[in-house]
Protein backbone atom coordinates (compact mmCIF):
# COMPACT_ATOMS: atom_id res chain seq x y z
CA UNK A 1 0.00 0.00 0.00
CA UNK A 2 0.79 3.39 -0.47
CA UNK A 3 0.86 6.11 2.55
CA UNK A 4 -0.83 9.60 2.15
CA UNK A 5 1.37 12.48 1.13
CA UNK A 6 0.86 13.64 4.85
CA UNK A 7 1.69 10.33 6.39
CA UNK A 8 4.95 10.21 4.49
CA UNK A 9 6.04 13.75 6.18
CA UNK A 10 5.19 12.49 9.57
CA UNK A 11 7.21 9.15 9.00
CA UNK A 12 10.05 11.17 7.26
CA UNK A 13 10.04 13.69 10.34
CA UNK A 14 9.57 11.53 12.98
CA UNK A 15 12.78 9.09 11.81
CA UNK A 16 14.74 12.24 11.81
CA UNK A 17 13.74 12.94 15.15
CA UNK A 18 14.62 9.85 16.10
CA UNK A 19 18.00 9.88 14.63
CA UNK A 20 18.42 13.28 16.63
CA UNK A 21 17.56 13.15 19.71
CA UNK A 22 16.73 9.18 20.17
CA UNK A 23 13.05 9.44 21.26
CA UNK A 24 10.08 10.98 19.90
CA UNK A 25 6.83 11.32 20.24
CA UNK A 26 4.57 11.77 17.26
CA UNK A 27 0.88 12.88 17.75
CA UNK A 28 -2.32 12.61 14.92
CA UNK A 29 -5.76 12.25 15.31
CA UNK A 30 -8.43 9.79 15.06
CA UNK A 31 -8.45 8.93 10.90
CA UNK A 32 -4.75 9.91 10.49
CA UNK A 33 -3.85 6.24 10.16
CA UNK A 34 -1.42 6.06 13.30
CA UNK A 35 -0.72 2.84 12.56
CA UNK A 36 -0.02 2.78 9.02
CA UNK A 37 2.93 5.80 10.39
CA UNK A 38 4.47 3.83 13.20
CA UNK A 39 4.69 0.96 10.48
CA UNK A 40 6.48 3.30 8.35
CA UNK A 41 8.62 4.22 11.12
CA UNK A 42 9.37 0.99 12.45
CA UNK A 43 9.60 -0.83 9.06
CA UNK A 44 12.19 1.86 8.05
CA UNK A 45 14.04 1.17 10.96
CA UNK A 46 14.54 -2.00 10.09
CA UNK A 47 14.93 -2.46 6.47
CA UNK A 48 17.98 -3.66 5.02
CA UNK A 49 19.28 -4.37 9.10
CA UNK A 50 19.54 -7.07 11.15
CA UNK A 51 17.61 -4.66 14.34
CA UNK A 52 15.15 -5.56 16.40
CA UNK A 53 11.92 -3.92 17.21
CA UNK A 54 8.97 -4.28 19.41
CA UNK A 55 5.37 -2.45 19.12
CA UNK A 56 4.06 -2.51 22.31
CA UNK A 57 0.53 -1.82 22.91
CA UNK A 58 -2.10 -2.29 25.84
CA UNK A 59 -4.83 -4.38 24.22
CA UNK A 60 -4.67 -8.26 22.74
CA UNK A 61 -7.30 -7.14 19.42
CA UNK A 62 -4.15 -4.44 19.23
CA UNK A 63 -1.41 -6.28 18.70
CA UNK A 64 -3.14 -7.96 16.08
CA UNK A 65 -4.39 -5.24 14.01
CA UNK A 66 -1.12 -3.18 14.32
CA UNK A 67 0.78 -6.77 12.87
CA UNK A 68 -1.83 -7.11 10.08
CA UNK A 69 -1.35 -3.23 9.06
CA UNK A 70 2.48 -3.51 9.30
CA UNK A 71 2.93 -6.40 6.89
CA UNK A 72 0.52 -4.23 4.52
CA UNK A 73 3.10 -1.25 4.52
CA UNK A 74 5.91 -3.74 4.99
CA UNK A 75 5.47 -6.61 2.73
CA UNK A 76 7.62 -9.75 3.31
CA UNK A 77 8.59 -8.52 7.10
CA UNK A 78 8.79 -11.61 9.59
CA UNK A 79 6.82 -10.29 12.42
CA UNK A 80 6.06 -11.90 15.54
CA UNK A 81 3.66 -11.64 18.61
CA UNK A 82 4.20 -11.78 22.87
CA UNK A 83 0.51 -11.59 24.20
CA UNK A 84 -1.54 -13.89 26.37
CA UNK A 85 -2.07 -17.09 23.64
CA UNK A 86 1.67 -16.15 22.18
CA UNK A 87 4.89 -15.66 23.22
CA UNK A 88 7.32 -15.47 20.59
CA UNK A 89 10.07 -13.58 19.99
CA UNK A 90 10.85 -15.00 16.78
CA UNK A 91 10.31 -11.93 14.45
CA UNK A 92 12.73 -8.96 13.14
CA UNK A 93 9.34 -7.18 14.38
CA UNK A 94 7.34 -8.56 17.49
CA UNK A 95 4.17 -6.95 18.58
CA UNK A 96 3.46 -7.15 22.40
CA UNK A 97 0.74 -6.50 24.72
CA UNK A 98 2.20 -4.53 27.51
CA UNK A 99 0.03 -6.69 30.42
CA UNK A 100 2.00 -9.52 29.36
CA UNK A 101 5.00 -8.46 28.62
CA UNK A 102 5.75 -5.94 31.49
CA UNK A 103 5.28 -9.33 34.13
CA UNK A 104 8.71 -9.97 35.97
CA UNK A 105 9.98 -12.75 34.44
CA UNK A 106 8.78 -12.49 30.67
CA UNK A 107 10.17 -8.88 31.03
CA UNK A 108 13.25 -9.92 32.04
CA UNK A 109 13.35 -12.59 29.49
CA UNK A 110 13.02 -9.98 26.47
CA UNK A 111 15.53 -9.69 23.94
CA UNK A 112 18.14 -7.01 22.98
CA UNK A 113 16.23 -4.26 21.00
CA UNK A 114 16.91 -1.37 18.93
CA UNK A 115 14.08 0.54 18.56
CA UNK A 116 11.02 -0.03 21.09
CA UNK A 117 7.94 1.53 19.27
CA UNK A 118 4.80 2.53 22.00
CA UNK A 119 0.87 2.70 20.75
CA UNK A 120 -1.01 4.88 22.37
CA UNK A 121 1.81 6.51 24.01
CA UNK A 122 -0.28 8.94 26.14
CA UNK A 123 0.26 5.32 28.28
CA UNK A 124 4.08 5.34 28.97
CA UNK A 125 4.31 6.92 32.26
CA UNK A 126 2.58 3.71 33.90
CA UNK A 127 4.45 1.78 35.60
CA UNK A 128 3.93 -1.66 33.10
CA UNK A 129 5.51 0.44 30.69
CA UNK A 130 8.13 1.83 32.14
CA UNK A 131 9.17 -1.49 33.28
CA UNK A 132 9.58 -2.59 29.98
CA UNK A 133 11.10 0.60 28.98
CA UNK A 134 13.63 0.69 31.68
CA UNK A 135 14.44 -3.08 30.74
CA UNK A 136 15.05 -2.03 27.27
CA UNK A 137 17.23 0.91 28.00
CA UNK A 138 19.41 -1.39 30.73
CA UNK A 139 20.08 -3.91 27.83
CA UNK A 140 20.87 -1.28 25.29
CA UNK A 141 21.54 2.51 26.25
CA UNK A 142 21.28 3.11 22.41
CA UNK A 143 18.33 1.98 22.06
CA UNK A 144 15.76 4.28 19.99
CA UNK A 145 12.04 5.11 21.12
CA UNK A 146 9.39 5.93 19.42
CA UNK A 147 5.62 6.62 20.76
CA UNK A 148 2.07 7.82 19.09
CA UNK A 149 -0.64 9.09 20.43
CA UNK A 150 -3.74 11.13 19.39
CA UNK A 151 -4.09 12.25 22.96
CA UNK A 152 -0.51 12.97 24.62
CA UNK A 153 -2.29 14.73 27.45
CA UNK A 154 -4.84 12.14 28.94
CA UNK A 155 -4.46 8.73 30.05
CA UNK A 156 -2.05 8.45 33.19
CA UNK A 157 -2.77 12.18 34.35
CA UNK A 158 1.07 12.07 34.47
CA UNK A 159 3.22 13.88 32.17
CA UNK A 160 5.11 12.29 29.94
CA UNK A 161 8.89 14.28 29.48
CA UNK A 162 10.68 11.39 31.84
CA UNK A 163 10.00 9.16 28.30
CA UNK A 164 9.92 11.84 26.13
CA UNK A 165 12.21 14.72 25.27
CA UNK A 166 10.57 16.12 21.58
CA UNK A 167 7.84 15.75 19.54
CA UNK A 168 8.81 14.80 15.92
CA UNK A 169 5.65 15.81 14.11
CA UNK A 170 1.86 17.19 14.90
CA UNK A 171 -0.80 16.43 12.23
CA UNK A 172 -3.46 19.28 13.41
CA UNK A 173 -7.13 17.91 13.46
CA UNK A 174 -7.85 20.70 11.06
CA UNK A 175 -5.30 19.12 8.56
CA UNK A 176 -7.84 16.05 8.10
CA UNK A 177 -10.93 17.74 8.08
CA UNK A 178 -9.57 20.10 4.90
CA UNK A 179 -7.99 16.95 3.30
CA UNK A 180 -11.78 15.04 3.10
CA UNK A 181 -10.70 12.86 5.55
CA UNK A 182 -13.01 13.60 8.28
CA UNK A 183 -16.14 16.13 8.16
CA UNK A 184 -16.04 19.22 9.61
CA UNK A 185 -17.77 20.27 12.90
CA UNK A 186 -20.17 22.81 12.81
CA UNK A 187 -20.08 24.42 17.06
CA UNK A 188 -22.76 25.86 18.73
CA UNK A 189 -22.03 27.83 21.72
CA UNK A 190 -25.48 27.34 23.85
CA UNK A 191 -25.79 29.02 27.27
CA UNK A 192 -28.66 27.21 29.25
CA UNK A 193 -28.35 29.52 32.44
CA UNK A 194 -25.46 27.33 33.57
CA UNK A 195 -22.19 29.31 32.09
CA UNK A 196 -21.40 31.38 34.88
CA UNK A 197 -22.29 28.42 37.61
CA UNK A 198 -19.99 26.55 35.42
CA UNK A 199 -16.89 28.90 35.22
CA UNK A 200 -17.14 28.33 39.15
CA UNK A 201 -16.63 24.72 39.48
CA UNK A 202 -13.75 23.13 41.26
CA UNK A 203 -11.14 22.01 39.10
CA UNK A 204 -9.49 18.56 40.46
CA UNK A 205 -6.14 16.98 39.18
CA UNK A 206 -7.58 15.12 36.08
CA UNK A 207 -10.43 17.47 35.22
CA UNK A 208 -13.64 19.77 36.86
CA UNK A 209 -15.60 18.44 39.91
CA UNK A 210 -18.32 16.07 37.88
CA UNK A 211 -20.68 16.22 41.24
CA UNK A 212 -20.83 19.49 41.08
CA UNK A 213 -21.22 20.06 37.63
CA UNK A 214 -24.34 17.23 37.77
CA UNK A 215 -25.62 20.20 40.84
CA UNK A 216 -25.79 22.62 37.76
CA UNK A 217 -26.88 20.73 34.49
CA UNK A 218 -28.55 17.82 35.87
CA UNK A 219 -31.69 20.20 36.48
CA UNK A 220 -35.39 19.72 34.61
CA UNK A 221 -35.01 23.03 32.85
CA UNK A 222 -32.13 23.12 31.41
CA UNK A 223 -32.31 18.82 30.41
CA UNK A 224 -35.62 20.38 28.41
CA UNK A 225 -34.16 23.29 26.78
CA UNK A 226 -31.17 21.12 25.41
CA UNK A 227 -33.46 18.28 23.68
CA UNK A 228 -35.43 22.10 22.26
CA UNK A 229 -32.19 23.40 20.90
CA UNK A 230 -31.06 19.59 19.78
CA UNK A 231 -34.74 19.10 17.65
CA UNK A 232 -34.11 22.90 16.28
CA UNK A 233 -30.61 21.96 14.76
CA UNK A 234 -29.98 17.88 14.77
CA UNK A 235 -33.51 16.00 15.56
CA UNK A 236 -32.72 13.71 12.43
CA UNK A 237 -29.20 13.20 13.26
CA UNK A 238 -27.68 9.84 15.24
CA UNK A 239 -26.47 11.45 18.31
CA UNK A 240 -24.31 10.56 21.29
CA UNK A 241 -24.54 12.65 24.82
CA UNK A 242 -21.84 13.08 27.54
CA UNK A 243 -22.54 13.79 30.70
CA UNK A 244 -21.11 14.51 34.16
CA UNK A 245 -22.70 11.67 35.93
CA UNK A 246 -24.28 8.06 35.96
CA UNK A 247 -27.82 10.13 37.40
CA UNK A 248 -27.28 13.11 35.12
CA UNK A 249 -26.84 10.44 31.90
CA UNK A 250 -29.96 8.50 33.15
CA UNK A 251 -32.29 11.82 33.79
CA UNK A 252 -31.24 13.20 30.08
CA UNK A 253 -32.25 9.56 28.74
CA UNK A 254 -35.58 9.19 30.46
CA UNK A 255 -36.13 13.19 29.24
CA UNK A 256 -35.12 12.62 25.02
CA UNK A 257 -37.97 9.09 25.44
CA UNK A 258 -40.33 11.21 27.33
CA UNK A 259 -40.07 13.24 24.39
CA UNK A 260 -41.20 11.19 21.71
CA UNK A 261 -36.90 10.25 20.69
CA UNK A 262 -35.42 6.93 21.61
CA UNK A 263 -32.34 7.13 23.79
CA UNK A 264 -30.32 4.89 25.98
CA UNK A 265 -27.95 5.85 29.05
CA UNK A 266 -24.59 4.11 29.36
CA UNK A 267 -21.85 3.98 31.69
CA UNK A 268 -19.42 2.18 33.35
CA UNK A 269 -21.54 0.25 36.28
CA UNK A 270 -23.54 -1.73 33.04
CA UNK A 271 -22.53 -4.92 31.75
CA UNK A 272 -20.39 -5.00 29.14
CA UNK A 273 -23.36 -7.40 27.92
CA UNK A 274 -25.95 -5.20 28.68
CA UNK A 275 -23.14 -2.01 27.18
CA UNK A 276 -22.85 -4.33 23.78
CA UNK A 277 -26.50 -4.31 23.45
CA UNK A 278 -27.49 -0.55 23.74
CA UNK A 279 -24.83 0.00 21.79
CA UNK A 280 -25.97 -2.33 18.85
CA UNK A 281 -29.51 -0.90 19.33
CA UNK A 282 -27.78 2.33 18.17
CA UNK A 283 -25.84 1.23 15.19
CA UNK A 284 -29.12 -0.47 14.09
CA UNK A 285 -30.77 2.54 14.39
CA UNK A 286 -33.33 1.18 17.09
CA UNK A 287 -32.04 4.32 19.13
CA UNK A 288 -30.98 7.52 18.18
CA UNK A 289 -29.80 8.86 20.99
CA UNK A 290 -26.74 7.31 23.31
CA UNK A 291 -25.82 8.93 26.55
CA UNK A 292 -22.51 8.11 28.48
CA UNK A 293 -20.94 8.66 31.25
CA UNK A 294 -17.26 8.12 30.16
CA UNK A 295 -17.43 5.57 28.22
CA UNK A 296 -17.48 6.49 24.42
CA UNK A 297 -14.77 9.07 24.98
CA UNK A 298 -12.09 7.03 23.65
CA UNK A 299 -11.88 3.71 20.93
CA UNK A 300 -16.11 3.58 19.92
CA UNK A 301 -16.88 4.68 16.92
CA UNK A 302 -20.48 4.80 14.96
CA UNK A 303 -19.41 6.80 11.46
CA UNK A 304 -22.88 8.03 10.82
CA UNK A 305 -23.36 9.76 14.49
CA UNK A 306 -23.01 13.44 13.50
CA UNK A 307 -24.40 14.97 15.99
CA UNK A 308 -22.71 15.63 19.81
CA UNK A 309 -23.77 17.27 22.41
CA UNK A 310 -21.34 18.20 25.37
CA UNK A 311 -23.12 18.30 28.63
CA UNK A 312 -20.19 18.00 30.64
CA UNK A 313 -16.87 20.80 30.84
CA UNK A 314 -13.29 19.11 30.19
CA UNK A 315 -10.56 20.51 31.59
CA UNK A 316 -7.99 19.10 29.02
CA UNK A 317 -8.93 20.01 24.81
CA UNK A 318 -7.66 16.68 24.29
CA UNK A 319 -10.50 15.21 26.09
CA UNK A 320 -12.90 17.98 24.24
CA UNK A 321 -11.18 16.82 21.00
CA UNK A 322 -12.02 12.86 21.93
CA UNK A 323 -15.28 13.62 22.63
CA UNK A 324 -16.08 15.70 19.60
CA UNK A 325 -14.31 13.58 17.57
CA UNK A 326 -16.60 10.40 18.06
CA UNK A 327 -18.76 12.30 14.95
CA UNK A 328 -16.33 13.77 12.69
CA UNK A 329 -15.80 9.62 10.54
CA UNK A 330 -16.64 9.67 7.40
CA UNK A 331 -19.26 6.96 6.14
CA UNK A 332 -18.79 4.15 3.78
CA UNK A 333 -21.53 3.90 1.70
CA UNK A 334 -21.01 0.20 1.40
CA UNK A 335 -21.81 -0.39 5.43
CA UNK A 336 -24.38 2.13 5.60
CA UNK A 337 -26.30 2.74 2.35
CA UNK A 338 -28.41 5.38 2.14
CA UNK A 339 -26.44 7.78 4.58
CA UNK A 340 -24.67 10.89 3.80
CA UNK A 341 -22.80 12.62 6.13
CA UNK A 342 -21.01 15.65 5.30
CA UNK A 343 -20.92 17.62 8.43
CA UNK A 344 -21.26 16.85 12.61
CA UNK A 345 -23.44 19.32 14.52
CA UNK A 346 -21.81 20.02 18.30
CA UNK A 347 -23.72 21.39 20.51
CA UNK A 348 -21.84 22.65 23.50
CA UNK A 349 -24.12 23.29 26.97
CA UNK A 350 -21.16 23.71 29.07
CA UNK A 351 -17.58 25.91 28.41
CA UNK A 352 -15.32 23.55 26.62
CA UNK A 353 -15.14 25.42 23.47
CA UNK A 354 -15.01 28.62 25.09
CA UNK A 355 -12.28 27.33 27.34
CA UNK A 356 -10.19 25.56 24.69
CA UNK A 357 -11.48 27.13 21.59
CA UNK A 358 -13.66 25.15 18.84
CA UNK A 359 -12.24 22.80 16.82
CA UNK A 360 -12.88 24.72 14.17
CA UNK A 361 -10.27 27.51 14.98
CA UNK A 362 -7.49 24.08 14.97
CA UNK A 363 -8.06 24.59 11.40
CA UNK A 364 -4.84 27.13 10.46
CA UNK A 365 -5.72 28.04 6.64
CA UNK A 366 -2.51 29.69 5.55
CA UNK A 367 -0.36 26.14 6.90
CA UNK A 368 0.91 24.45 4.28
CA UNK A 369 2.37 21.15 5.89
CA UNK A 370 5.45 20.47 2.84
CA UNK A 371 8.10 18.12 2.76
CA UNK A 372 11.21 18.13 5.09
CA UNK A 373 11.94 19.50 8.65
CA UNK A 374 9.12 20.76 10.97
CA UNK A 375 9.81 24.22 12.46
CA UNK A 376 10.23 23.83 16.10
CA UNK A 377 10.26 26.34 19.55
CA UNK A 378 11.37 24.74 22.88
CA UNK A 379 8.81 24.49 25.69
CA UNK A 380 9.06 26.77 28.25
CA UNK A 381 7.94 24.77 31.02
CA UNK A 382 9.34 21.12 30.37
CA UNK A 383 12.06 22.38 27.97
CA UNK A 384 10.74 20.03 25.53
CA UNK A 385 10.85 20.77 21.23
CA UNK A 386 7.71 21.00 20.02
CA UNK A 387 6.20 21.85 16.46
CA UNK A 388 6.08 25.81 16.18
CA UNK A 389 2.19 25.62 15.31
CA UNK A 390 1.38 23.62 18.52
CA UNK A 391 -0.90 25.64 20.69
CA UNK A 392 -0.47 23.22 23.71
CA UNK A 393 2.86 21.39 24.32
CA UNK A 394 2.12 17.58 23.60
CA UNK A 395 4.81 16.41 26.39
CA UNK A 396 3.46 18.60 29.72
CA UNK A 397 0.33 20.25 28.33
CA UNK A 398 1.55 23.61 28.60
CA UNK A 399 -0.77 26.45 27.15
CA UNK A 400 0.98 28.47 24.33
CA UNK A 401 -0.14 32.17 24.56
CA UNK A 402 -2.02 33.02 21.50
CA UNK A 403 -3.89 35.73 19.76
CA UNK A 404 -7.49 35.97 20.09
CA UNK A 405 -9.92 38.36 18.02
CA UNK A 406 -12.94 39.29 20.06
CA UNK A 407 -16.56 38.85 19.01
CA UNK A 408 -15.27 36.10 16.58
CA UNK A 409 -18.27 33.43 16.31
CA UNK A 410 -16.96 29.79 17.06
CA UNK A 411 -19.24 28.15 14.81
CA UNK A 412 -18.45 31.28 11.85
CA UNK A 413 -15.71 29.45 9.93
CA UNK A 414 -15.48 28.28 6.03
CA UNK A 415 -13.35 25.60 5.38
CA UNK A 416 -11.15 25.35 2.47
CA UNK A 417 -10.16 22.61 0.01
CA UNK A 418 -7.14 21.44 0.11
CA UNK A 419 -6.02 20.28 -3.80
CA UNK A 420 -5.35 16.35 -3.28
CA UNK A 421 -5.46 15.91 -6.80
CA UNK A 422 -1.89 17.72 -6.54
CA UNK A 423 -0.58 15.87 -3.81
CA UNK A 424 -2.16 12.42 -4.63
CA UNK A 425 0.19 9.77 -5.52
CA UNK A 426 -1.85 9.54 -8.67
CA UNK A 427 -2.30 11.34 -11.71
CA UNK A 428 -5.74 12.30 -11.67
CA UNK A 429 -7.64 12.59 -15.34
CA UNK A 430 -11.12 14.97 -16.12
CA UNK A 431 -12.55 12.77 -18.47
CA UNK A 432 -14.86 14.49 -20.12
CA UNK A 433 -13.43 18.16 -19.69
CA UNK A 434 -16.14 19.52 -17.42
CA UNK A 435 -14.53 19.03 -14.08
CA UNK A 436 -17.69 16.67 -12.93
CA UNK A 437 -16.20 12.88 -13.52
CA UNK A 438 -12.49 12.33 -12.39
CA UNK A 439 -10.42 9.21 -12.48
CA UNK A 440 -7.01 7.66 -11.93
CA UNK A 441 -5.66 4.07 -12.49
CA UNK A 442 -2.90 2.02 -10.93
CA UNK A 443 -1.72 -1.27 -12.21
CA UNK A 444 -4.40 -3.03 -10.11
CA UNK A 445 -6.84 -0.82 -9.24
CA UNK A 446 -8.62 2.32 -10.57
CA UNK A 447 -10.86 4.96 -8.72
CA UNK A 448 -13.21 7.99 -9.84
CA UNK A 449 -15.86 10.37 -8.56
CA UNK A 450 -18.50 11.48 -10.44
CA UNK A 451 -21.02 14.52 -9.84
CA UNK A 452 -24.96 13.80 -9.88
CA UNK A 453 -27.96 15.53 -8.67
CA UNK A 454 -25.87 17.67 -6.09
CA UNK A 455 -23.76 15.34 -4.95
CA UNK A 456 -20.54 13.56 -5.47
CA UNK A 457 -20.19 9.42 -5.42
CA UNK A 458 -16.58 7.71 -5.28
CA UNK A 459 -16.49 4.43 -7.11
CA UNK A 460 -13.37 2.16 -7.04
CA UNK A 461 -12.35 -1.22 -8.90
CA UNK A 462 -9.70 -3.50 -8.64
CA UNK A 463 -9.19 -5.17 -12.25
CA UNK A 464 -10.77 -8.96 -12.01
CA UNK A 465 -12.95 -7.92 -8.79
CA UNK A 466 -16.16 -6.50 -7.66
CA UNK A 467 -16.65 -2.45 -8.43
CA UNK A 468 -17.74 -0.59 -5.31
CA UNK A 469 -19.25 2.45 -3.83
CA UNK A 470 -16.51 4.33 -1.81
CA UNK A 471 -18.26 7.40 -0.46
CA UNK A 472 -21.28 9.66 -1.21
CA UNK A 473 -21.70 13.73 -0.45
CA UNK A 474 -19.04 16.30 -0.77
CA UNK A 475 -16.25 16.14 -3.50
CA UNK A 476 -13.32 16.58 -0.96
CA UNK A 477 -14.19 13.16 0.96
CA UNK A 478 -15.08 11.48 -2.11
CA UNK A 479 -11.69 12.39 -3.63
CA UNK A 480 -9.94 11.42 -0.54
CA UNK A 481 -11.50 7.69 -0.40
CA UNK A 482 -11.13 6.85 -3.74
CA UNK A 483 -7.13 8.22 -3.65
CA UNK A 484 -6.98 6.06 -0.11
CA UNK A 485 -8.70 2.98 -2.34
CA UNK A 486 -5.95 3.36 -5.14
CA UNK A 487 -3.20 3.72 -2.06
CA UNK A 488 -4.52 0.30 -0.05
CA UNK A 489 -4.03 -1.57 -3.94
CA UNK A 490 -0.99 0.11 -5.19
CA UNK A 491 2.41 0.72 -4.03
CA UNK A 492 5.11 3.55 -4.83
CA UNK A 493 6.25 1.49 -7.87
CA UNK A 494 3.09 1.03 -9.44
CA UNK A 495 1.46 4.54 -8.99
CA UNK A 496 3.83 6.00 -11.82
CA UNK A 497 2.29 9.60 -11.38
CA UNK A 498 5.76 11.03 -12.69
CA UNK A 499 6.41 8.58 -15.14
CA UNK A 500 7.87 9.44 -18.23
CA UNK A 501 5.50 7.09 -20.46
CA UNK A 502 2.09 8.93 -19.11
CA UNK A 503 2.78 11.93 -20.86
CA UNK A 504 3.39 9.89 -24.49
CA UNK A 505 0.99 9.76 -27.48
CA UNK A 506 -2.10 7.29 -27.22
CA UNK A 507 -1.50 3.66 -28.88
CA UNK A 508 -3.53 2.75 -32.21
CA UNK A 509 -4.98 -0.05 -29.66
CA UNK A 510 -6.18 1.95 -27.43
CA UNK A 511 -7.71 4.38 -30.14
CA UNK A 512 -9.14 1.80 -31.84
CA UNK A 513 -10.69 0.56 -28.39
CA UNK A 514 -12.34 4.31 -27.88
CA UNK A 515 -15.15 5.85 -29.40
CA UNK A 516 -14.33 7.97 -33.05
CA UNK A 517 -14.26 11.35 -31.32
CA UNK A 518 -10.93 10.48 -29.70
CA UNK A 519 -9.06 9.28 -32.71
CA UNK A 520 -8.95 12.52 -34.01
CA UNK A 521 -7.63 14.17 -30.19
CA UNK A 522 -3.82 14.64 -31.02
CA UNK A 523 -3.11 15.58 -27.86
CA UNK A 524 -4.72 12.56 -25.97
CA UNK A 525 -1.83 10.73 -24.10
CA UNK A 526 -1.72 7.35 -23.00
CA UNK A 527 -2.75 7.50 -19.65
CA UNK A 528 -5.56 9.69 -20.67
CA UNK A 529 -6.65 7.11 -22.88
CA UNK A 530 -5.92 4.29 -20.47
CA UNK A 531 -8.00 6.32 -17.88
CA UNK A 532 -11.60 6.58 -20.55
CA UNK A 533 -10.72 2.85 -21.35
CA UNK A 534 -11.30 1.70 -17.71
CA UNK A 535 -14.20 4.38 -17.71
CA UNK A 536 -16.04 2.56 -20.60
CA UNK A 537 -15.32 -0.49 -19.50
CA UNK A 538 -16.77 -0.25 -16.30
CA UNK A 539 -19.28 2.22 -17.18
CA UNK A 540 -21.93 0.01 -16.39
CA UNK A 541 -21.40 -0.72 -13.18
CA UNK A 542 -20.44 2.87 -12.28
CA UNK A 543 -23.85 3.77 -13.43
CA UNK A 544 -25.50 1.20 -11.57
CA UNK A 545 -24.12 1.89 -8.17
CA UNK A 546 -23.98 5.55 -8.74
CA UNK A 547 -27.94 5.48 -10.04
CA UNK A 548 -28.82 2.97 -6.79
CA UNK A 549 -27.16 5.21 -4.05
CA UNK A 550 -29.11 8.31 -5.54
CA UNK A 551 -32.46 6.09 -5.74
CA UNK A 552 -32.05 5.06 -2.20
CA UNK A 553 -31.30 8.95 -1.40
CA UNK A 554 -34.01 10.14 -2.66
CA UNK A 555 -36.56 7.08 -0.77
Amino acid sequence: MILRPRQKTFVERCTAALHEHGNTLGVAPTGAGKTIMLSGVAGGYVADSDAKVCVLAHRDELTGQNEAKFKRVNRGARTSRFDATNKDWSGQTTFAMVQTLSRQANVKAMPKLDLLVIDEAHHAAADSYRRVIDQAYDQNPDLKLFGVTATPNRGDKQGLRPVFSNVGDQIAIGELIASGHLVPPRTFVIDVGAQKELTQVRKSVDDFDMAQVDAIMNRSPITDAVIKHWQDKAHDRPTVVFCSTISHAQNVSDAFNAHGVAAAAIHGELSSKSRAAILKAYGDGDIQVVVNVAVLTEGWDHPPTSCVILLRPSSYKSTMIQMVGRGLRTVDPEEFPGVVKTDCIVLDFGTSSLLHGSLEQDVDLDLRTGDGEAPQKECPECHAMVPISSRECSICSHVFETETTEGTPLSDFIMSEVDLLKRSSFRWVDLFGDDLALMACGFKAWAGIFYLGGRWYAVGGVDGKIVRLLSVGERTICLASADDWLNDYESDETAHKTKGWLNQSATAKQLALLPADYRMDFSLTRYQASALLKFQFNRGSIQQLVMRSAEDLAA
